[in-house]
Parts: C-alpha cells; structure tokens; sequence
C-alpha cells in the first residue's frame, strides 16, 4: 500500500498541474483571441468613420451606395490625385482587414458590408491593389477566396478597370487652373460726401450745329498777321466808330456831348475887383 500511495500521489499531483497549465493556457488563449477580435472591430469601426466623414468620398466605395450615385461618385472618387489615392488605401484597409478576420466566423455578419464591397469593386480599386501589392492575375490571386464570388475581380483585374479611370480624369489634374476674378477690395475709408449744387453751377452749354444761312469766311481771304509789324491807322470811318463804341462802353451817362458852337458859347462873368487891386485903365484912343 504504501509503494501503491507513492505513485498514486505524483499521478495525482501531475495531473492536476497539468490541469491547471491547460486552463490557464486556455484562458490566455481565449482572452488573446477576444483581443484579437476586439482589434478586429476597431479596425472596422474606424473604416466606416472615414467613410463617413465629411466631404469624404469613400463611401462611394462601399455597397450600399448603389448605381444611381454612379456619376457623381466617379468625379468624387477620382476628382484629385489624393482623392484616388486615399480611395486606394481605403481599399486596401478593407482586404487586410478580411484576410485578418479569415479565420473568426463570428465576424462574418460584421464584416459583410465589406466583403460585399470587394466583390463588386466599384472603379476597379480592388483589382488594382491585389495586382500592383500582391501580384495578382485574372488567373491565381490567394485574395480571391476572402469573397464568395470573384468574378469580377477577375475582370477588372484583366481589363485594368482602374487605370482606365485613372487615364480619364488625369487631363483634368494636369488641366491649368481657370483664373478667378478678383474679388473688388472693401474699402473701410468713410465714402465722400457729396456737396449740393449752388445755384449759380450752370450745366455744360449744348453743342449745337450753326445754321446754313451764315457763310464764315476761309483762313486763306484773311491776310497774315505779323505782332513784328505796327498795327496800320484807322480810317476816319473806323476811329469814328472806336470812338462811339468807347463812349458807349464808358459807365454813367451814355449820351454823346453835343458839338461846340463859337457863337453859342456863354462868356464867363468877370471876377469882382478886390479893394486894394487898382482899376483897369482904359486903354487910350
């Protein structure tokens, strides 16, 4: 009995320790897989918030957006160089995350939007990253098992649907850009205040035509006119009618004196004698 309990004992002892490493192996494995999975969900959840942003065109890329956003979302996918770019890194996420997530069934309902966006591959985006990172042909791709129908990958894979694309919008990337007018520069001076009018501001004289009836001499009947030479005497005629005009223009009175008369003319009355001034002395006969 007692060679008996002695190997009883360690059996006993060995297997219980043997117990305990597998539970708790067990326990590390389960907790490591939940963190897996939870990492898993992150990756997704963060996916769809960059698809969901705003002014994203991501979602562009996803299943649900349907045929009838076709043409709008084509010039959004492929508007910019980092436009495309971002789609293509976008999609590329999105098969890491399948292939990450290939062996977690309870994932698969989580994980179907995706899987369904793959398959159709909207621009041929995915079909461009499993060909250029993963060296994929319409023929063998390990990608194609990540989806249940792989058709059209493999045809966009054989048609470069991508590039196509690509080749489309890139002239207008290239394109000059347009230039903009410029905005009128807002002027915070205060505006000037405009004065009123005073009564005597006449408005500009009217240019009117002169009427046929009046006939102007030439430049060539007027003589030339040198200010080295002096100016020639009036006729009487002439200086008779300066001196009227002169009269005229004078102020006060306008009436011309009326000519001098020798027999008309009142003689002066004589100045009174002074007492001391002697008296005239007649003149002798």
């Amino acid at each position: 009995m007692t060679t008996l309990y002695r190997l009883i004992v360690p059996g006993l002892l060995l297997a219980v320790a043997l117990a305990g490493v597998f539970v708790v192996v067990d326990t590390l494995g389960r907790n490591e897989r939940a963190a897996e999975r939870r990492a898993l969900i992150a990756r997704s959840d963060d996916l769809t918030a960059r698809a969901l942003s705003a002014n994203s065109a991501l979602s562009c890329l996803d299943a649900a957006a349907g045929d009838a956003t076709e043409t709008a979302c084509e010039a959004a996918v492929f508007a910019s160089p980092q436009a495309t770019a971002a789609a293509v890194a976008y999609i590329g996420a999105r098969l890491d995350l399948l292939a990450d997530a290939r062996d977690r069934p309870e994932l698969a309902s989580r994980l179907a939007g995706t899987r369904r966006a793959i398959e159709l591959d909207r621009y041929g985006v995915a079909a461009h990253v499993l060909s250029e990172r993963d060296g994929c042909t319409a023929v063998q791709c390990p990608a194609f098992a990540l989806v249940s129908d792989a058709n059209m990958l493999k045809s966009n894979i054989k048609a470069q649907t991508f590039d196509q694309y690509v080749s489309r919008h890139a002239a207008a990337w290239n394109a000059p850009a347009a230039a903009q007018p410029a905005a009128p520069a807002v002027s915070q001076a205060v505006p000037p205040v405009a004065l009123p009018q005073t009564a005597s501001a006449q408005p500009p004289a009217e240019a009117r035509p002169v009427s046929s009836k009046y006939d102007f001499p030439s430049a060539a009947s007027i003589p030339p006119v040198s200010i080295m030479n002096s100016e020639p005497p009036l006729s009487k005629e002439a200086a008779a009618a300066k001196a009227e005009a002169l009269v005229q223009a004078a102020p006060g009175d306008k009436t011309p004196p009326l000519p001098l008369d020798p027999a008309k003319t009142p003689v002066p009355p004589k100045r009174p004698q002074a007492a001391n001034e002697p008296a005239d002395i007649a003149p002798a006969r």
